[in-house]
């Protein structure tokens, strides 16, 4: 830890704030960095250099002050960090009257000091943290003399099992969103949860990806655990009225390098899901896994083929052109997420199993497929998983 000259000038402030005698702060090597006399600044101080080397209080009085070099007559403090004098610490003024303010002061540069260094240990623990989440979900291969470097200097446990998270910071209505928020929520992530590993991956995008800490079973993992957890993140987030959250959690894959895959999964069902979400259900679907929507994230890949996307969604396209309403495609929707139930179908949309029987007769009429044929239901299926929510 080295003394600068804006601690120097924060340790004057406050210690003057204290007492009524101007304050100067030198340097190892005896320069003046903080005065409330700025004429004295940039001065080499005798009387400090003498502090320094001997390691003690070093008083002077009128007449050795006319001997020294760059010296008023005053007290000077050498400031201990670590068993280590790295400053000295001046009040000027005679002697007999400074003395008593003399531990007073340096009690507040050295606590001044102290703050900064924990600062910057919080800040460099910080960055590194988020360079080894960026290293994770890219997969960059860890020699084991890294990890155990890491593990040691950042205290961490690389051996626990974890799983990648997105969360997409969303502004509150009417509201823009800053680095700040997406500071703060970095804070909520890591406080009381001490062991998540979280980053800002997107400050554009407003994502910040967390490696969450997981307990393995034989049956996996359990998402029980973490949902009680984000539960209570959710309500903590709520609580800040100033932004809003969107969680997408990926699957587990062993070892470091399935970090990257726990990733991936988690930006694709982030991505299926958020395009798929009408905004208005937002609110109802903030949490998603990436075992929940498997299918819809495997298939969302489609879109990204055009004439394979083409061909899926001609018989959906059909169907459209001629259910200006929309009724049909409410009906098939209805029909696949009631498992092909026809009871509950009808339940669900309110009608009897004849108006069902029908619709389902014109679909197919529409479509030229056959909702009993396996392979042709499969294709309605696809076809329907991959549709935007916008009827």
């Amino acid at each position: 830890m080295q003394l600068n000259a804006t601690l120097a000038r924060q340790i004057v402030e406050r210690a003057m704030k204290i007492i009524r005698y101007s304050v100067n702060v030198m340097d190892e090597y005896g320069r003046i960095i903080g005065s409330g006399d700025p004429t004295r600044l940039n001065q080499r101080h005798e009387g400090a250099i003498l502090a320094i080397n001997e390691n003690r209080v070093v008083e002077i009085d009128p007449g050795t002050a006319q001997q020294l070099k760059g010296v008023k007559p005053g007290i000077n403090l050498p400031i201990v960090f670590q068993h280590r004098v790295i400053g000295v610490v001046g009040i000027s003024g005679e002697p007999d009257k400074v003395r008593n303010y003399g531990e007073l002061v340096k009690m507040t540069a050295e606590l001044i000091i102290e703050q900064e260094a924990l600062m910057a240990q919080v800040q460099w623990n910080q960055r590194h943290r988020e360079e080894l989440v960026l290293q994770l979900i890219n997969g960059t291969e860890l020699s084991e003399s890294q990890r155990l470097s890491i593990a040691q200097k950042l205290a961490l446990d690389l051996d626990q099992p974890r799983v990648a998270a997105i969360v997409k910071v969303l502004p509150a209505e009417g509201a823009s969103l800053s680095l700040e928020h997406l500071q703060r929520m970095v804070h909520l992530l890591e406080h009381p949860e001490r062991d998540n590993l979280v980053g800002i991956v997107s400050v554009s995008h407003n994502e910040i990806v967390v490696l969450k800490p997981i307990t393995l079973t034989s049956d996996g993992w359990s998402k029980a655990r973490t949902q009680k957890r984000l539960d209570k993140l959710m309500r903590q987030v709520a609580r800040e009225r100033q932004f809003s959250i969107r969680i997408a959690i990926g699957d587990y894959f062993p070892g470091l390098q399935g970090l990257a895959r726990s990733y991936q999964t988690a930006k694709a069902t982030l991505e299926a899901t958020l395009d798929a979400t009408p905004a208005a259900a937002l609110d109802t679907t903030r949490v998603v896994f990436y075992q929940d929507h498997i299918l819809q994230v495997l298939l969302s890949g489609l879109k990204q083929d055009s004439w394979r996307h083409e061909q899926l969604m001609q018989p959906i396209q059909a169907l459209r052109s001629q259910d200006p309403r929309g009724v049909l495609m409410r009906t098939l929707q209805a029909f696949f997420a009631q498992n092909c139930d026809l009871a509950q179908i009808c339940q669900t949309l309110h009608i009897h199993r004849n108006t069902l029987r029908y619709r389902l007769e014109r679909i197919e009429q529409i479509t030229q497929l056959k909702i009993n044929n396996i392979n042709d239901k499969t294709r309605l299926y696809l076809a329907v998983t991959c549709l935007p929510e916008k009827l």
